[in-house]
């Protein structure tokens, strides 16, 4: 083994916020092994996905580009592959760390979910390839597996599988005299019906069978959930299906939140067995291990479920955009940081731990984390955006931003103190006080996304989407009934 570079294992969980994970202070969810990778690394506290859904920050991770970028604003609607090209890869057009990887010949595997396309055929930039198909979890069991040139059903948990292969990989790789990048995103705890509808069936159900769910918010749901789940849906006609009517009943499922944390307790079993064959192995010691999830999710907070769109406009809340972000390994000094990350920010740091030149698009924003004083290489500010709603977050404020061409009362902006008003209650926006401040904070996410985005997939200047949006109905009405997704 290449003693110089080091072997790179980034693990990925589906809708986790920070707030689910013992090492980031909840008492009640049990993740003894992420929490001791967190006491011997770098844990980041003000860490921040782009765009709370699944799709777009998978693709902002591998490619440190932002949605506006990339053009993958919305996940991926698996019920519209049949339009998608052959072997479509959604970010094939883009430089990706991984494929840089490869290309300093780095071995890599993706064993996980992909949601990034059509997954029955590896993209170039990975040598291993286990995976599923579909994006959505409707169960953690009994899911059709791709397993590089094989297809078949797997009748156990997912959680369980992904563990097993990466072991597997592990076992496979260990002689190598190259490194190897294995990119692990596990589809749990996810948060949805009808994953987690009822009681786990999990090993660790009796876990929580007791757990007074303390560290859940007890709220009444959101007039804006239910204006996104029933007004549009039904007004227009439609049935509401399980997967969208699950946000309107689930704050208050015990069973159902119970569930939840039992998944992100497997997942920690999952990361202990995987650690625990890295040190059976004698890779351990030189082994970049990374935790992090695509985004956040709200378990309640502001009477919200879910994701960043379980709102319209979307809610642009810290729960569903806070990532845990840990570093662990080689050069990688102990603490905790409060600095401001993008989860672009992953892209470059990784290359530049493996010694690979960096991304070199100009709308690549990705800065390297030095995991010593957070001042000396920290942002000011991040950004951050949800289709209709950007926002940008320092240390003090949120400041969130909607496209409101057409003047609709009920899509204002919002502002928050954060020193004042940590949970974010009070919006300041109409308060005169705050005009000044209101105005930088909308010059800068002009500029930002003038200069990180482009436009032909700038929905706020007429461009479009990659696959779909959540809402087409809106952007016709702003852009005309000839404004189309790209594919």
């Amino acid at each position: 083994m290449n003693e110089s570079r080091p072997n790179i294992l980034l693990i990925m969980t589906d809708n986790q916020s920070a707030d689910f994970l013992g090492c980031y202070g909840n008492h009640e969810v049990k993740t003894p092994n992420i929490d001791l990778l967190s006491k011997e690394g770098m844990k980041y506290t003000s860490a921040y996905c782009t765009n709370a859904m699944c799709s777009p920050c998978r693709a902002s991770v591998l490619t440190g580009l932002m949605p506006t970028a990339h053009g993958i604003h919305n996940w991926l609607d698996d019920k519209l592959e049949d339009l998608w090209p052959q072997d479509w890869n959604a970010i094939g057009e883009f430089e990706s760390f991984p494929q840089k990887l490869k290309d300093a010949g780095y071995n890599n595997a993706l064993i996980g979910k992909y949601h990034l396309g059509k997954a029955w055929k590896s993209p170039k930039a990975f040598d291993h390839w286990v995976t599923f198909p579909h994006g959505h979890t409707k169960s953690f069991y009994d899911n059709k597996i791709i397993d590089n040139d094989e297809v078949y059903n797997h009748e156990g948990h997912s959680v369980d599988f992904f563990t097993l292969k990466t072991i597997e990989y592990l076992n496979q790789i260990k002689d190598h005299q190259n490194p190897f990048f294995c990119f692990v995103p596990f589809n749990g705890p996810y948060g949805h019906w009808p994953s987690i509808k009822g009681k786990s069936t999990n090993k660790f159900a009796s876990l929580y069978e007791q757990c007074e769910l303390s560290t859940v918010p007890r709220e009444g749901i959101n007039k804006r959930v239910i204006k996104r789940y029933s007004s549009r849906l039904l007004e227009s006609g439609e049935d509401l299906p399980e997967q969208f009517s699950g946000p309107l009943l689930l704050p208050n499922n015990k069973d159902s939140i119970r569930n939840y944390f039992s998944q992100a307790s497997l997942i920690d079993e999952g990361v202990g067995k995987i650690l625990s064959e890295l040190k059976s192995l004698n890779l351990f010691d030189n082994t970049l291990i990374i935790y992090t999830s695509d985004h956040g999710f709200s378990l309640g907070n502001h009477g919200i479920w879910g994701h960043g769109l379980a709102a319209w406009p979307s809610s642009m809340h810290r729960p569903s955009f806070n990532i845990p972000l840990i570093f662990s390994g080689p050069k990688i000094n102990k603490g905790i940081s409060k600095a401001l990350v993008s989860q672009t920010d992953l892209a470059n740091t990784i290359l530049s731990i493996a010694g690979v030149s960096k991304l070199k698009s100009k709308l690549v924003n990705s800065i390297s984390l030095k995991f010593t004083d957070e001042d000396l290489n920290s942002r000011d500010m991040i950004f951050m955006e949800q289709e209709e709603t950007r926002a940008v977050r320092t240390h003090e404020w949120l400041y969130i931003e909607r496209f409101n061409k057409e003047g609709m009362s009920y899509i204002e902006p919002e502002l928050y103190n954060l020193i004042e008003d940590p949970d974010e209650r009070k919006n300041l926006f109409k308060e005169e006080s705050c005009r000044e401040i209101i105005n930088t904070f909308s010059r800068e996410i002009n500029d930002y996304f003038n200069k990180y985005g482009d436009s032909k997939y700038d929905l706020w200047t007429g461009g479009t989407a990659k696959s779909n949006v959540s809402n087409p109905k809106f952007w016709k009405k702003i852009w005309g009934s000839n404004w189309k997704t790209f594919i």
